[in-house]
């Protein structure tokens, strides 16, 4: 009858505590994302080139060797690959504490209790053998295997391994953008440092064409048919392009280190084809429509990731409110005496014994962890469609670069021509005296930084085309 009242009142009790663990607070609701546009500038071609491997993309086998050499050295990427490292064994811990802890447990050791004692009068009366009482002091020694289990009853520990998963997917996504990102700076770069090559080219016929003309200065000088201000002003000019091709020179050298560091090797000459730089032609721009950028973004797909982990950790949060029950079992052997540590069954030690546990009153520990866990899932929604919105515009306004690019190319190159067109004939009219000095100085003046600014918008197209395939989610695959 004892026993019975003992059960119920334990029963009892046990419900108490699951009632009132119950009470846990509500998750905050969560603002729905606003949809993508439907499409890109009026343009509903699901083509997209993002699709394309980036050994295809890119047709230079000079920059492909550069790209497939950094995707080895790189130094970022190296780092982002031992994140990966780490979440993975994160996820191997979360799984790990779904299974019981087992063990194996050795002990010896001695004990002397006052005789006037309950313990020591109990253990002086004692005759473990005919005549013979307990030992005192009295020794201990144990061997024995212990195990240890929380049942998940309410998904805590699943939930958790869920999502040290799915952040371990996230890793993999920001290394996906790791990638995308160095692929796009290499060839930005490498197309950075094809553009200085031209604009030496220029600089130096330049001031040859410059030189030229100075020497004509002076032999008008001799003639008297030009002062000496001309051949100053003449002189002059020269020294300004011999100055700008140290400049340019300088400009090469950092960007050749640069794209040595993102390849992951100390300086030395970039392998390059130093050919007519403004024949080359960016790549065909095929946006497809935004709502590709979800499965293509590395970003996106990893703030995904993130907000679903975030969600997983509120649904953990919430349930260190509920009882958590736990059970423990050990078996062996248990004597003060090594020589009867193995006599079964006087020997023999074993126990089963289920915990069950709530938190009851000052709750306030719990209940600020759940209140972070759910502002951390709001600061993930809201970096999910921030991702979103962040990656829509930063197409848009590439697509629109290269449109206003490419006629804003047509025109330099019409000026171009016009002012090469000029040059020759400011030096046939200066040398007919028919103009002074001060307007071939101008029209040369003019033609190089026009044709300065022609090679700039030629590398202009070409990043931006890098650009849109990068932000379209291309490089990763």
């Amino acid at each position: 009858m004892y026993k019975f009242k003992t059960y119920q009142y334990g029963v009892a009790l046990g419900a108490c505590l699951a009632v009132a663990s119950c009470k846990a607070p509500q998750t905050v609701a969560e603002t729905p994302s606003k949809p993508v546009p439907e499409v890109f500038a009026n343009s509903k071609d699901t083509t997209n080139m993002a699709t394309i491997p980036w050994h295809d993309f890119f047709k230079d086998q000079n920059l492909v060797n550069l790209i497939d050499l950094a995707l080895k050295n790189n130094q970022e990427l190296m780092m982002t690959l031992q994140e990966i490292e780490i979440a993975k064994n994160d996820v191997r811990v979360r799984k790990g504490l779904l299974l019981p802890t087992v063990g194996v447990r050795a002990g010896a050791g001695v004990e002397k209790v006052g005789r006037y004692t309950s313990q020591g009068a109990g253990d002086a009366s004692t005759e473990i053998m005919p005549g013979k009482e307990t030992p005192d002091p009295l020794g201990d020694f144990k061997i024995a295997a212990y195990a240890n289990w929380e049942v998940d009853i309410w998904k805590k520990l699943r939930n958790s391994k869920k999502a040290a998963l799915t952040r371990y997917l996230a890793t993999v996504e920001g290394k996906n953008f790791v990638v995308t990102s160095l692929i796009g700076e290499i060839a930005n770069s490498y197309y950075e440092l094809l553009a200085l090559d031209s604009q030496l080219d220029i600089v130096k016929q330049n001031i040859e064409l410059q030189s030229n003309a100075l020497e004509i200065v002076k032999v008008q000088k001799q003639a008297a048919r030009a002062t000496e201000l001309a051949v100053q002003k003449f002189q002059a000019e020269v020294l300004t392009s011999k100055s700008l091709e140290f400049d340019i020179r300088q400009k090469i050298k950092e960007a050749e280190n640069k794209i040595n560091f993102l390849v992951g090797q100390y300086p030395q000459e970039i392998k390059r084809d130093r050919t007519n730089f403004l024949t080359l032609l960016p790549s065909t721009v095929q946006s497809g429509i935004p709502s590709q950028l979800l499965a293509n973004r590395p970003d996106v797909k990893q703030a995904e990731l993130q907000l679903t982990a975030a969600k997983l950790d509120v649904k953990v949060a919430r349930a260190e409110f509920y009882p958590s029950l736990d059970i423990s079992a050990a078996v062996g052997f248990n004597a003060f005496n090594p020589s009867y540590l193995f006599t079964l069954p006087e020997s023999l030690l074993y126990s089963l014994a289920g915990d069950i546990a709530a938190p009851l009153i000052n709750r306030n520990a719990i209940k600020a962890e759940f209140n972070s866990a759910n502002a951390r899932q709001l600061q993930a929604l809201y970096n999910y469609d921030k991702t979103i919105l962040n990656a829509y515009i930063e197409v848009s306004n590439q697509l629109s670069k290269i449109d206003n690019l490419g006629k804003s190319y047509d025109l330099k190159s019409q000026q171009v021509d016009a002012l090469n067109t000029s040059i020759d004939v400011s030096n046939d009219l200066f040398k007919s005296a028919r103009v002074d000095y001060f307007e071939v100085l101008m029209t040369q003046r003019d033609a190089l930084e026009a044709k300065l600014e022609l090679i700039e918008t030629k590398k202009d197209q070409l990043t931006a085309a890098v650009n849109v395939y990068k932000e379209l989610g291309g490089g990763w695959k």
